[in-house]
């Protein structure tokens, strides 16, 4: 199974797309879940109150990918599904797409409104800064403190990325092993009789 996917680092710069007195004002934001997107949406629209239209598509996940596309009240897919059609032909996931328009008064027409909200998600994409990312196993570690030293020579010899850590009366932390080391890894962990741990589902 391929254990890599490509995402963006870090939210793009503003954009801007012109059709026939229509602007086009494109965004877009690395998510991990629903509910960043709705945060991303949230902060657009106050950034664009008179805005007629605030359109998006995103990917979340891998290998499981989950997507959405939504026209915000223009002709059935004419927006949300060119803008994850950029998506996807950038192979991206883990990302949100925002288009927002504001009608300058002449109709685009299907074909019109599809070409500018592709080309607006094209011109964002083009500004974003891919990156490659390995598919990762979450784990929580819970040690005493004179497990430091085998617990970072496991880390070193699965070349585990710490995410998160936390010195108290004991050692918390969360650390990331590629999947598919992940059983060897396990097994080893498993050796380590004073560390507790369980997967971050």
């Amino acid at each position: 199974m391929e254990d890599t996917f490509q995402t963006i680092a870090e939210a793009t710069p503003e954009v801007l797309f012109k059709e026939k007195q229509s602007k086009f004002f494109g965004y877009a934001f690395p998510v991990q879940s629903e509910e960043e997107v709705k945060a991303c949406l949230e902060k657009i629209k106050k950034q664009h109150p008179q805005a007629r239209h605030w359109c998006y598509a995103y990917q979340i996940g891998f290998p499981n990918i989950k997507w959405r596309a939504n026209d915000d009240g223009e002709p059935n897919h004419t927006a949300g599904t060119p803008i994850l059609g950029q998506i996807q032909s950038f192979t991206l996931t883990n990302v949100l797409v925002i288009v927002v328009r504001y009608f300058g008064g002449i109709k685009l027409g299907v074909s019109g409104l599809i070409g500018s909200y592709r080309t607006a998600a094209q011109m964002t994409l083009q500004e974003a800064s891919i990156i490659k990312k390995v598919l990762q196993e979450h784990i929580h570690l819970q040690f005493p403190y004179h497990c430091t030293n085998q617990v970072m020579r496991w880390l070193k010899e699965f070349e585990a990325e710490i995410l998160h850590q936390n010195q108290q009366e004991t050692y918390y932390m969360q650390v990331g092993i590629k999947k598919a080391d992940w059983p060897k890894a396990e097994a080893s962990l498993n050796l380590l009789y004073e560390v507790r741990w369980k997967l971050d589902n």
